[in-house]
């Protein structure tokens, strides 16, 4: 007899409403640092539809129910985030994912995102404007 499945990270942090939960608190730090704040803040005017949104992201992510359909990287790429942005997000990341779920959910968790991150970095750096670019955009708009 073989032993069963394990089960997926989506199951085992408990579904959807965990995953929720665990979201509202990350964002709610996230609108307040001082770092990333601003910048989220001035790209999303409605946090629960974002969160949503979000939560179909970590859905699929996580081996749940494949939610999320969109072009996620390329809307991080004209934020113009550098890397203290990046550890800034990660920092909370980790923070709120230990603190909202069991030891092995929230390492898993956290090393899903660090991946993320990494291939993310790597897309902003390939597809940021050069200062060349920006000055050109600046002068002819």
């Amino acid at each position: 007899m073989s032993d069963p499945l394990p089960s997926s990270l989506f199951d085992r942090i408990g579904g959807r409403e965990p995953l929720l939960k665990l979201l509202r608190y990350f964002y709610a730090d996230v609108r307040q640092h001082r770092q990333i704040g601003p910048i989220f803040n001035a790209h999303i005017s409605d946090w629960p539809a974002h969160i949503a949104k979000i939560a179909d992201f970590w859905s699929g992510v996580t081996g749940g129910p494949i939610l999320y359909s969109g072009p996620m990287p390329w809307k991080h790429v004209p934020l113009e985030l550098q890397e203290p942005h990046f550890q800034a997000w990660l920092d909370l990341w980790r923070r709120h994912c230990r603190a909202h779920l069991s030891e092995n959910e929230a390492a898993e968790l956290i090393q899903r995102a660090e991946l993320i991150g990494e291939r993310l970095r790597e897309i902003v750096a390939n597809f940021r404007p050069s200062a060349d670019a920006k000055a050109t955009n600046v002068a002819n708009p």
